[in-house]
């Protein structure tokens, strides 16, 4: 289907990766990252076949197993290597020396009607989060099928060194690092490029100067909400890595200050490098113990914006994490949600009379979302929600379908080709 030819080197290496990462023990990049570090003979061609294998294989993990049954992908990973590149490429693509003794059983699951397979299955989905879902979205379906694809790769133009159509015009163009790229002002973001392919970025003057980061359109959404002034005090409160750091820090033209808080002292050390290439100079990054950390009692009633991004399942970013939904568990989500619930409080008591907060998540579950937010405010009167349709409105950005989830920011693969996130904004008026 796709013209490849599949070595069997690509498929040895794909089957001692999909061994590892289908224990699901930790996050899969982390696994592949290792594995590629231990195999210096693979070339670029191969090791792209197998990292893009690797991740069809997560995201058709449910539908792989029941292809295979009653051999199981971990315990099985050849020919779960095999299953998932011929439904790649189309079983052409695997000579005779790749297949080796194993055709007859890859044609036997390739020929499996997986139309008739429970609901949780064809979704690509753990039966729990089939369940959420499906009773929370009358158009589930969709959103399923845009979960299980890739997702696009989306830049934030750093507007304090450069400018959205000047970057857009040098990706065009090509330079001396990169061809010609097919690269689309993102449709809702005022900052953001979306990009068809996905190239060695960090080897770009673009990127080492500071001048773009990574960050997906809905997440550049959400630190468009915070609505900072020039001259405010800004906390975001769970900023791991700092993407939304970065975005808020732009957006006030590194003037005011911002407090990067974390409880994770080792994310919170990825920000350094990419604070640096910014050129922003009102960030002020800092490891907290917990959420009652002294230095955040500090500065309770004195904040004008809190960003909240809160731990949660990550559903919504399941186009980029495939191995999440077979990671996270119901048990976890009980504990997560606990958390959300004393961050939102914490956070809440910085933000002075007239200022905001804005709680976000990058879950699709209302559990994590709207219900922690409902339960904040019945709980803190002193808060009300502020549409967040008139905060985007207000810069001239409109979102589709924003009516069906007022007064929450809520954007999803199928309807608006982001991750899924929701967000909401909070003043406090008292």
């Amino acid at each position: 289907m796709s013209g490849v030819r599949i070595t069997s080197q690509v498929v040895d290496g794909l089957a001692h990766l999909l061994a590892q990462v289908l224990r699901f023990e930790g996050p899969a990049d982390a696994v592949m990252s290792r594995f590629f570090k231990q195999q210096r003979t693979l070339g670029a061609r191969d090791r792209s076949l197998i990292a893009e294998a690797t991740f069809f294989a997560l995201r058709r993990y449910a539908t792989l197993t029941a292809q295979l049954a009653p051999a199981h992908p971990a315990r099985a990973p050849r020919l779960a290597a095999l299953v998932a590149l011929a439904r790649q490429h189309g079983i052409d693509a695997l000579g005779p020396r790749a297949l080796k003794s194993d055709e007859r059983a890859v044609r036997h699951a390739l020929a499996m009607d997986l139309t008739h397979l429970p609901g949780a299955i064809r979704a690509e989905v753990p039966l729990w989060l089939f369940a959420h879902v499906t009773a929370q979205y009358h158009d589930a379906e969709p959103l399923f099928a845009a979960l299980a694809q890739p997702a696009p790769l989306d830049l934030r133009v750093n507007t304090i060194k450069a400018q959205r159509d000047d970057v857009l015009a040098q990706l065009r163009s090509g330079a001396r690092e990169h061809a010609p790229l097919a690269a689309e002002p993102t449709r809702y973001s005022p900052d953001g490029i979306r990009l068809a392919e996905k190239p060695a970025l960090t080897r770009w003057p673009l990127y080492q100067d500071g001048l773009i980061e990574v960050q997906d359109e809905g997440s550049q959404l959400i630190a468009r909400l915070v609505a900072p002034r020039r001259s405010d005090m800004v906390v975001d409160f769970c900023a791991g890595a700092g993407g939304k750091t970065l975005a808020l820090g732009s957006l006030m033209r590194s003037s005011g200050r911002i407090y990067a808080f974390d409880i994770h002292a080792k994310r919170l050390a990825g920000l350094g490098p990419r604070l640096k290439r910014s050129g922003l100079s009102n960030v002020h990054p800092a490891a907290i113990a917990s959420e009652n950390d002294a230095r955040v009692k500090r500065l309770t009633g004195k904040i004008d914006r809190v960003m909240v991004d809160a731990p949660c399942s990550g559903s919504g970013t399941l186009r980029r994490n495939p191995d999440l939904k077979w990671r996270f568990d119901e048990a976890e989500l009980a504990r997560v949600n606990q958390v959300q619930a004393n961050v939102l409080r914490a956070a809440s008591r910085m933000v002075k009379p007239g200022g905001r907060i804005v709680y976000s998540t990058c879950s699709l579950l209302a559990l994590e979302n709207q219900q922690v937010v409902e339960r904040f405010v019945a709980e803190h009167d002193q808060f009300a929600v502020v549409p967040a349709a008139d905060v985007l409105a207000a810069q001239k950005i409109e979102i589709d379908h924003a009516a069906r989830f007022a007064p929450w920011f809520v954007v999803l693969p199928h309807l608006h080709g982001t991750d899924g996130f929701f967000a909401a904004v909070l003043e406090r008026q008292r």
